[in-house]
């Protein structure tokens, strides 16, 4: 599962919109959608404030191989 589909995992489960999320850690929606999408790649700092909104650590975020 990649980062994208992971941050939406999560942000589903805690009930936000792309629109909510994306005002929480100061960037558009469209910015959330091509995350979520795959496209786009969160910088360090984003990825960190997105992991503060959702109330979990950046290690949520990695996929974790064996």
């Amino acid at each position: 599962m990649s980062v994208g589909d992971k941050i939406k995992r999560m942000r589903e489960k805690k009930g936000l919109t792309q629109v909510e999320l994306g005002n929480e850690v100061g960037v558009t929606h469209s910015m959330i959608t091509q995350i979520e999408r795959g496209s786009k790649i969160p910088s360090l700092i984003l990825a960190y404030n997105i992991a503060l909104a959702l109330e979990c650590t950046l290690d949520d975020f990695i996929e974790k191989s064996a």
